[in-house]
Order: C-alpha cells, then sequence, then structure tokens
C-alpha cells in the first residue's frame, strides 16, 4: 500500500522500494562536513546488502568523513512530466582498513568501477541509520 503525503501529494517510499532503488543504480552524491559547511562529492557505489561502499583516494572524503556522519543520495526526474523521486541514506562513514580483512576481501570483491582516473585505494563504506525516500508526479 502506497504511503501518500495528504499535504503534498508525495509517495514516501518504503525502505525496501529505497533499496531497490540504491541496488539498480552505480552512481550517487556523498555528503560530509568540511569544517562549518557540507560539501558533496559524486561517487560511483555499490549496494552491499544495506551498506554503501566505495572507493575513493586521499582527500576530504577520507579525512572528513572517517568515523563520521554522512549523507548519501540518489534520484532519477523527468522535466517533462514533473515526475522523479530520491533516496538518502544517512548514518555513519567507516574505511574498510586491512585490520578487517575480512571485511576488506569481501568489498574488494564486489563491482565497484570507479568512473574517474587515478588510484582509489581506499574503501569506504556508509552504514545508514535511515534511508528515506520520495516520489513525486504522476501515478505510476
Amino acid at each position: 500500500m502506497k504511503m501518500i503525503d495528504p499535504r503534498t501529494g508525495i509517495e514516501v517510499l518504503d525502505e525496501d522500494e529505497c533499496l531497490r532503488l540504491l541496488a539498480a543504480d552505480e552512481v550517487g552524491r556523498l555528503a560530509v562536513v568540511d569544517g562549518t559547511a557540507p560539501v558533496i562529492f559524486p561517487v560511483n557505489y555499490v549496494l552491499d546488502e544495506r551498506t554503501i561502499v566505495f572507493r575513493t583516494a586521499e582527500g576530504t572524503k577520507l579525512d572528513r568523513g572517517q568515523r563520521a556522519g554522512a549523507c548519501f543520495e540518489i534520484d532519477a526526474f523527468d522535466r517533462s512530466t514533473r515526475s522523479g523521486w530520491s533516496v538518502v541514506a544517512a548514518g555513519r562513514l567507516d574505511e574498510i582498513t586491512p585490520f578487517d580483512s575480512q571485511a576488506l576481501a569481501d568489498a574488494k570483491a564486489l563491482p565497484i568501477d570507479p568512473w574517474a582516473n587515478g588510484e582509489k585505494p581506499h574503501w569506504m563504506r556508509l552504514t545508514p541509520t535511515r534511508i528515506t525516500g520520495r516520489r513525486v508526479g504522476p501515478p505510476r
């Protein structure tokens, strides 16, 4: 049964639908706080059960995101029909290190193929504490 916000007409997606949408994509946006301001980075990712896994090089994602709260977002929209959807996963971001050799081996076996050139030697995971989604537009 669909949950529709009666005030806005926006459909609230359940977690299963959010996970289905996350599993079907490979590019999203990661938000971390750098100093006092949020910054957003596009990343290639894979969904591993409920965890979002990606690779990165040295830099802000690794330095500022490590063991910190972070958000991850994917969406799709159609301007012609004024419809679309969005999924946001919020939780804790951690590096998967050799200290957890099984988790690192499992991550390295995932089909993550970064689009950006350069080495991406660090494996990161966002473990969501909350996954939410919305859909707007003509009924499906």
